[in-house]
């Protein structure tokens, strides 16, 4: 567990008002990463409305602050969750390359394509090229994935009976609009049944 932030900090928002000192933004942090698994982006973004929160208090007390005065608390403690989040990426408690890579993996075992997955990862702050080295670079990965995603939607080779050139196409469009590519997506819809369960239990055993 990292030390504990340094004495003498400014207490929280619930101790007589006052704005969130890097102390309580830690401790807010520190609580937050013990539960989620999150990125220097999301972290911050939890710290931020931390602050937000503070300050929306504050203009709404029966007796608030001068304004100047509430944005330059603001000001301070966007810098202080700043410094949080930095401090806690140094110990390796928040570390985007970690997450994007877990993140990346159980999404595809889900039955995820690469374009979702890498939508995902954007969504939560991780750059670019973090999301590219996380993001699985072997194309029967992303036809198992396909695959996985064709079993819980009941098509391709998992669909009950036969499938007339109209269900097809309904079947293909379910493929693409979760971003599978039209070659990956044709492969898994006409895959053998018995071949595509074998590449989906291959692919919950990674």
């Amino acid at each position: 567990m990292p030390a504990s932030p340094p004495s003498g900090q400014a207490p929280g928002p619930a101790a007589a008002g006052n704005p969130p000192g890097e102390a309580a933004l830690y401790e807010a942090a520190m609580a937050h990463v013990a539960r989620y698994a999150t990125t220097r982006a999301g972290l911050a973004r939890v710290l931020d409305r931390r602050v937000d929160r503070w300050a929306r208090a504050a203009r709404e007390a029966p007796e608030p602050p001068e304004p100047e005065d509430i944005a330059a608390a603001v000001a301070a403690a966007r810098v202080a969750v700043r410094a949080v989040v930095a401090r806690l990426a140094g110990l390796g408690a928040v570390d985007d390359a970690a997450f994007a890579a877990a993140r990346a993996h159980s999404l595809t075992r889900a039955g995820r394509s690469r374009l979702a997955v890498a939508a995902h990862l954007a969504a939560r702050g991780v750059d670019k090229q973090t999301a590219r080295a996380a993001l699985p670079d072997d194309p029967e990965a992303e036809l198992a994935a396909a695959v996985a995603l064709a079993r819980r939607r009941r098509i391709g080779p998992f669909r009950r009976g036969t499938a007339d050139a109209e269900a097809l196409r309904r079947e293909l469009g379910v493929l693409a609009r979760a971003g599978f590519a039209q070659p990956v997506a044709q492969r898994a819809v006409h895959m053998d049944a018995e071949a595509a369960e074998a590449m989906v239990l291959r692919l919950r055993q990674t």
